[in-house]
């Protein structure tokens, strides 16, 4: 890969998917109309109405970020020329790297020489504006100390939404759900304590997911159409073609075949959501599933399609263009969610900003109330102090100076400063401001500014809530965590070692995989972009999973994927890392090649305990 070339032309170009025309689904109205509506069949109807899928928008999904923002809009707008079609919304599946300032970039968990400003400062100033409506969750290479002035959601910058912890909004009637961060089992039921500057502990835990947000997003119970998570829910990857992934990053075959891989907690979202798409990233591999969920009562069996992107990088699939119903009469611009602004008031005194631990009420005898999903009054009370008008106020501000190329601060400290976007949320319906109370309170490890090192371990203090969690094991060895070879330095030094091709996971367009008779390193890539598009096809929809103990990988690939490597010419076998002071591998026999463990492209500051590129 060359270090100059341009992503419009180094991509296969997505094929758009389109609904079912005679399909149906539940979606709700617009919430300002709720209060046209005088008697409760009509708000009921109106809150759960079926409505026929007549219309679609086209949202493009990427995968990591990682701050090329730049590049993704450049390449939205090459599609856009190039297929005659108007994007409506960009989805971004977290490492996004809302970075402002070099203060920011102290409060990124990556390696000091890899802390790199990219161009998301460019739209926070006004230098540029997003071309497209942006929506992001948040992942684990991100400026926190920005992302937590917004914990129930904001504008990081005029047209790029940013969802909070745990959130849920509309566009055009589509409701879309997202989670950010990643799961680990020890973080798991502590508060949002953490607080800027971050020593190395909490410079890592301030992007876990806490039970907390998840709480709130399982007491959901109106149909969710897109739902985000930056890692992937664990076991999704038996709904489609393992034996294609495990191809693809060989690394992951104990993880796939222990059942370990991904986040148990996001499984659990996806059983209780059903949402008719889910995107993730994290992993930087394209991958498709569909999931069909058992049948609830009274309703028919609900389908999920799953998709996984990768990093924007040349040759990588990190967009794809899916086609998504929206509503007919629905607004045209974001709008809050009635439901979930009704969870977010009911669970408000739930929240806690403490390192200690906190269980979820349950139906135990323990607690007075379990159940807080949102009635329908709760939602009309929610509407109401909204003064009926769901639509989210353009009401972007910079709280700190933006990056100034011509004076650079290399030595700036990292800041901290309430947003009033969520002053003003939290004053309307009566929310805290965890950010501000946790800087109040004296929380969250201020110990300077850290730095990543090789050797960090962090390890867990309690089990998890999670029997199969495995992220509280000792930090001698962690099962969980992916070490993924430095493709930067292999991509860039792939002309001049002999006997080194391409990338293993570069995409081929598909004018070339027949030419190369299925082999990707059997010459150099063509410069032009093939004359169709991919084509999103996704395997038969599976039910009722029964992983086994060795998964058959002789599967044939998905047609999204790009050809695969002939088996005796691919990489070794990647393995977990272990620490130096661990010796052998109960699993593995034979020498394994060293492992770089750093990715200089996508920031692999993975800890010692943790798995986090």
């Amino acid at each position: 890969m060359r270090r100059g070339a341009s992503n419009k032309h180094a991509i296969s170009l997505p094929r758009i998917e389109r609904p079912n025309p005679s399909s149906t689904f539940r979606i709700p109205r617009p919430a300002d109309q709720l209060l046209r509506f005088k008697n409760s069949a009509q708000k009921k109807k109106a809150l759960t109405g079926i409505y026929s899928q007549s219309s679609a928008m086209k949202i493009a999904v990427e995968g990591c970020c990682h701050g090329e923002l730049d590049k993704i809009y450049e390449t939205i707008g090459y599609l856009e020329q190039k297929e005659g079609v108007k994007v409506d919304l960009l989805l971004c599946c977290g490492d996004f790297q809302a970075v402002r300032n070099e203060g920011d970039m102290k409060c990124m968990a990556v390696p000091q020489k890899y802390r790199q400003m990219q161009t998301f400062y460019k739209y926070y100033s006004g230098e540029k504006k997003a071309p497209v409506l942006t929506i992001f969750i948040g992942g684990n290479h991100e400026a926190s100390n920005h992302l937590q002035e917004l914990p129930y959601g904001g504008w990081v910058a005029p047209n790029i939404y940013y969802m909070g912890y745990a959130g849920v909004v509309r566009y055009k009637g589509v409701r879309i759900g997202g989670l950010s961060g990643i799961f680990k089992g020890h973080d798991y039921r502590k508060g949002h304590y953490e607080f800027p500057p971050y020593n190395p502990e909490t410079l890592r835990s301030v992007y876990h997911i806490r039970n907390i947000d998840v709480f709130k997003l399982k007491q959901i119970q109106m149909p969710v159409d897109v739902f985000l998570t930056h890692d992937w829910p664990r076991g999704i990857y038996h709904y489609g073609s393992t034996g294609e992934l495990l191809r693809k990053k060989k690394f992951l075959r104990q993880e796939v075949e222990s059942n370990t891989l991904g986040s148990p907690a996001a499984a659990e979202l996806l059983a209780h959501l059903q949402p008719n798409y889910w995107f993730s990233a994290h992993l930087h591999v394209k991958f498709a599933a569909l999931m069909q969920h058992p049948a609830k009562v009274d309703a028919a069996p609900r389908t999920t399609k799953f998709l996984s992107l990768d990093k924007c990088l040349p040759y990588r699939d990190f967009l794809q263009i899916v086609e998504v119903a929206d509503r007919p009469g629905s607004s045209q611009g974001l709008e809050y969610d009635p439901e979930w602004l009704a969870i977010l008031k009911a669970t408000d005194s739930l929240q806690t900003v403490s390192p200690n631990y906190w269980n979820p009420p349950q139906n135990n005898g323990l607690h007075t109330r379990w159940d807080f999903s949102a009635s329908e009054a709760a939602m009309m009370e929610a509407v109401g102090d909204l003064g009926g008008e769901l639509s989210i106020p353009d009401n972007f501000c910079l709280t700190v100076p933006a990056y100034d190329p011509a004076r650079p601060q290399p030595h700036a400290h990292p800041s901290y400063s309430t947003n009033p976007q969520t002053t003003e949320l939290c004053a309307t319906l009566g929310l805290r401001d965890i950010y501000a109370q946790v800087g109040q309170g004296g929380y969250g490890g201020q110990i300077g500014t850290p730095e990543l090192e090789d050797d960090e371990v962090q390890s867990g203090d309690e089990p998890s809530e999670y029997p199969s969690d495995t992220s509280g094991l000792s930090s001698s060895y962690n099962p969980d965590e992916i070490t993924i070879e430095d493709e930067w330095e292999e991509e860039e030094e792939g002309g001049e070692k002999e006997g080194r091709g391409k990338s293993p996971d570069a995409v081929v367009p598909e004018g070339e995989a027949g030419e190369a008779g299925g082999r990707r390193d059997s010459g150099p890539p063509s410069r032009e972009l093939p004359p169709s598009r991919m084509v999103l096809t996704m395997p038969e929809p599976k039910s009722d999973p029964a992983p086994p103990s060795r998964l058959s990988l002789n599967l044939p690939p998905p047609s999204h994927s790009s050809p695969p490597e002939r088996e005796e010419e691919e990489p070794h076998v990647r393995i977990p890392k272990r620490t130096s002071g661990e010796t052998g591998d109960p699993i593995s026999t034979g020498s394994t090649p060293r492992i770089k463990r750093r990715n200089q492209v996508i920031y692999t500051a993975v800890d010692d305990d943790e798995s986090e590129d």
